[in-house]
């Protein structure tokens, strides 16, 4: 039966609302959804299950599902999916959906809620929130519900859609369970989900054009809105343009090109080229408090903001300029507007180099032993194009955020809404989002343990991945702050971490132990080596404390490297 004869065959039959929405997302190119089966969203999973197109992932916890789907999304640049329950199966996941809204992931949440008949009314046998919504629309770019079973598949389109159009970011939709046993006509669906860029204003870009031409010193500031226009921006650079980039505009321009200073964007070397500059396109970035000093960091006039959402002009830095539009049309809307080489200061340029090089040298004497598992993943991560995941850990804020270089901006994922524990759950999902290389991932013994169980996860599906375990017996940078400000007094940050090589033998997942610094290099070759997933643990006890002490957010201290 060719195509058009099997669709117009759904069509002239009727199917559960579950069916069709596992239908439809396998027909939309959702390969693989992450979540937590219930008795709210089995008509779904059942239907997932039964017709073998997409891939479902078991998290051990809603929280690891969504961690899991945003990092998929972030790595595949595609839609990532998760599937909850209601009530504390959708509250379990509000935490790392924060996470999601605050990195703009194009997330798809569709969880499910109780019969329509007890809907917001706490009427319900169990799992029943009242206020479920309120709390579904403070943590998602938009929030839908699926009332009527004719409209379900339409809702679901909308929902999809929505979390894909710029700025992207978590949409929540949510099934009541009988909506989803309800049979309704098939229906064919579009053969994909084009979604139009936000077209920039021409009169804008000439006078932008105008701008650039009459600089000597043109600096861009690339966010994570402007992951998708490595290409516009890297010629920028080449033609005259010096870079830096936040965190999670990492790698727009190669993190190794002379003319920039990757995300070394607040030390004081950045600041004295801030001072020099003549003209700064910051495109699709939010100027986060933790990367500008709280916003009182000088940054060049005229300051000219890029952002796809119109609604941002002036959102934490009063600008000279601001272009609503996607920032890969606005830079090549510039290029089209400038001539293939620019008069800028080559002086100016020459020193985005030494500035990047004092930057790390500052940074590496921090580092004191830890010097030999930075160049070790600067070594590899970058020239193998492994994705690379970051959790919020005391080695990740000193040298996993900006030290180690990522290959491209997709394969950069980091938790940029600073909550712990997120990193096993987000490698799972970057490891299976299709890039051939082994997914790396710095976490901390701390954080590790609000997911542990996801381990599990990595074990059962095979995911291809090595969690690099950086095990100091507790919250690090926690006791580094209370030494700093607390006179020493260190209270909740000493835990009770587990055997992890008894842990990891419990689920047959490989792991291996260094005590010694100097072993650290062969130790993670093998890692690398190893097929599916594998545990490296740092004994961080044994290796000895950091050159010096990392206490926190940066927004007083001129010299942080963080």
């Amino acid at each position: 039966m060719d195509n058009l004869t099997q669709a117009a065959a759904r069509i002239a039959t009727e199917e559960p609302v579950g069916d069709l929405i596992a239908r439809a997302l396998a027909d939309i190119g959702v390969t693989t959804v992450f979540g937590v089966i219930s008795i709210h969203n089995m008509p779904i999973l059942d239907a997932i299950a039964r017709q073998g197109r997409i891939r479902f992932v078991p998290a051990r916890g809603e929280a690891g599902a969504m961690n899991m789907a945003d990092a998929h999304a972030r790595v595949s640049r595609r839609l990532g999916v998760v599937v909850t329950s209601t009530g504390t199966g959708a509250g379990n996941a509000a935490g790392s959906q924060v996470e999601a809204l605050t990195a703009g992931s194009p997330v798809l949440h569709i969880t499910a809620t109780v019969d329509r008949a007890f809907m917001d009314r706490d009427r319900a046998a169990i799992h029943d929130v009242p206020r479920q919504p309120d709390m579904l629309r403070a943590i998602s770019k938009a929030y839908l519900r699926a009332w009527e079973p004719s409209g379900a598949m339409d809702t679901l389109l909308a929902a999809a859609r929505a979390a894909l159009t710029a700025p992207s970011g978590p949409v929540t939709l949510e099934i009541p369970v009988d909506v989803q046993r309800v049979k309704v006509p098939g229906r064919a669906l579009p053969a994909s989900l084009h979604i139009a860029p936000a077209q920039p204003d021409p009169a804008q870009l000439d006078a932008l054009a105008e701008l650039v031409l009459r600089a000597e010193r043109p600096m861009l500031w690339l966010g994570g809105g402007a992951r998708h226009a490595s290409v516009a921006a890297t010629e920028l650079v080449n033609r005259g343009f010096a870079a830096v980039t936040s965190t999670q505009g990492r790698a727009t321009v190669p993190e190794d090109h002379p003319r920039s200073l990757g995300a070394f964007n607040m030390t004081p070397q950045a600041q004295s080229l801030y001072d020099r500059a003549d003209l700064m396109i910051a495109a699709g970035t939010r100027f986060r408090g933790n990367e500008t000093r709280n916003n009182a960091m000088p940054l060049p006039h005229p300051l000219v903001q890029v952002d796809a959402d119109p609604t941002q002009a002036g959102r934490n830095y009063p600008v000279d300029m601001f272009i609503p539009g996607d920032a890969r049309l606005v830079l090549e809307g510039l290029l089209a507007r400038l001539p293939a080489q620019l008069a800028t200061d080559a002086n100016f340029l020459h020193d985005i180099s030494i500035a990047r090089a004092a930057s790390e040298g500052v940074l590496r004497g921090a580092l004191g032993p830890y010097q030999v598992v930075a160049d070790a993943l600067l070594t590899r991560v970058p020239a193998g194009r492994h994705p690379f995941v970051r959790d919020v850990t005391l080695s990740n804020s000193t040298f996993g955020n900006r030290y180690v270089q990522v290959a491209a901006p997709h394969l950069g994922v980091h938790a940029l809404g600073g909550g712990i524990g997120q990193g096993i759950a987000m490698a799972i999902g970057a490891a299976l989002a299709g890039e051939p290389a082994k997914t790396v991932a710095l976490v901390g013994d701390g954080g590790a343990m609000l997911m542990i169980g996801e381990l599990a996860t990595a074990a059962e599906v095979e995911a291809n991945m090595v969690v690099i375990l950086m095990n100091d017996g507790g919250y690090g940078v926690i006791r580094n702050i209370q030494d700093a400000q607390y006179d020493g007094r260190r209270h909740y940050a000493d835990l009770l971490t587990p055997d992890f090589s008894l842990l990891c033998a419990s689920i047959r997942l490989p792991h291996e132990k260094v005590s010694s610094i100097e072993a650290f290099d062969a130790a993670l070759d093998r890692a690398l080596a190893t097929t599916g997933p594998c545990v490296l643990e740092v004994d961080m006890t044994s290796i000895g404390p950091f050159a010096e002490s990392f206490a926190g957010p940066p927004a007083g201290a001129a010299g942080s490297v963080r």
